[in-house]
């Protein structure tokens, strides 16, 4: 009796919704014990608009905690709130993979415009709602992809179904 990894269909993404993310200062602390240096950027807020939730970025409730690999890979592991049109707050958990060409990077470095199709930034969120309209995040993954500018971010976030 043998395995046939063709039976079972891919999975299919359905566009949720995007977000518009502002944030502060960016700052780099220096190389940690592991190799790679560890960074901090604050959300100073933003907006959620799509077909799934709306809605706003709540302003410094959380931030971003990137490890800059000694590869040129940045690994993302951010934290913040969401607060839906009807009130309900949302907590994010997003972690994620950049990588580009050291060209890119520097011009990322410098905070120059880069077109998203020049690097690789994947995101992998999920979600802490209470019970009510929104809990349904709960129990669903999602995909993301990034465009990162000088001051913001806009992830577009899809749910796999």
């Amino acid at each position: 009796m043998g395995f046939n990894p063709e039976l079972q269909p891919a999975p299919q993404l359905e566009f949720a919704f995007a977000m518009r993310l502002s944030f502060g200062q960016r700052m780099k602390m220096g190389v940690q014990p592991s190799g790679f240096m560890r960074g901090y950027t604050g959300v100073t807020g933003g907006e959620v608009s799509g077909p799934k939730l709306n809605g706003t970025v709540v302003p410094h409730s959380g931030g971003d905690w990137p490890a800059y690999w000694p590869n040129g890979a940045v690994e993302f592991s951010a934290q913040y709130i969401l607060k839906a049109d009807d009130g309900t707050h949302i907590v994010i958990k997003n972690r994620g993979f950049r990588f580009a060409s050291p060209e890119v990077t520097a011009r990322m470095e410098r905070l120059d415009p880069v077109d998203p199709s020049e690097y690789y930034m994947r995101l992998s969120p999920f979600f802490e709602a209470p019970a009510g309209p929104h809990d349904w995040m709960n129990r669903t993954v999602f995909v993301g992809t990034a465009n990162r500018q000088a001051d913001h971010s806009i992830f577009r976030f899809w749910q796999v179904v």
